[in-house]
């Protein structure tokens, strides 16, 4: 397109790029919305859908980036049992991680301790069972390399009664506390994360 001047028209830059008006017939509102939406999300299908196992329905499954070197990371996500029969998340793997089990997080006398659920989680009935920053998660470990913000960490999670269901966890930025969030100020040092060198499981 040619202005009035003589000069070749450029296309306008946005949030997400640059768009040619050129032929297209999405309206202002809607390009605004559309950047709007970007801009909350960091980028289009930035999450992964709800995956359905039987009466299961697992969602909001992340992870945070790792800093360099780390060898430890965890993972989060909400399991709803819609059914009428209880079902229990019994172990979970990763081909990234050499080792990976459910954890607990749990403050004992004023002191943050951390200890493996042999037994699992049980998702009963009707209810939603939450894995998150400073209670159960799941805990990968002996990583085989970083996980990069924006990317995805493929897991595979063990039920009782739904049996295997793969999983995969969106990364978030290093100090996210939760999905979406952009990290790197989360109260959560992540230097003083546990690295479970030494330490002692209850």
């Amino acid at each position: 397109m040619v202005s009035a001047a003589g000069s070749l028209k450029q296309p306008r830059p946005y949030a997400f790029g640059y768009i040619n008006h050129e032929g297209t017939k999405m309206s202002k509102t809607r390009q605004t919305l559309f950047a709007i939406a970007i801009l909350l999300n960091g980028s289009a299908g930035a999450f992964a859908d709800d995956v359905k196992a039987g009466d299961l329905v697992i969602s909001q499954a992340w992870s945070r980036a790792t800093p360099g070197g780390a060898k430890v990371a965890g993972g989060y996500l909400t399991i709803e049992n819609k059914g009428t029969a209880a079902d229990r998340l019994v172990s979970v793997s990763a081909d990234i991680a050499g080792k990976a089990e459910i954890h607990e997080m749990a403050m004992d006398n004023g002191v943050m301790k951390m200890r493996p659920l042999d037994k699992g989680v049980a998702i009963d009935p009707g209810k939603t069972v939450k894995l998150a920053p400073g209670g159960s998660h799941l805990m990968l470990q002996e990583l085989k390399g970083p996980f990069k913000q924006g990317g995805k960490v493929p897991v595979t999670l063990q039920f009782e009664k739904a049996g295997k269901v793969a999983v995969s966890l969106d990364v978030q930025g290093v100090g996210a506390q939760a999905p979406g969030d952009a990290g790197h100020s989360g109260h959560m040092d992540v230097k003083k994360m546990p690295d479970h060198s030494g330490m002692k499981m209850k």
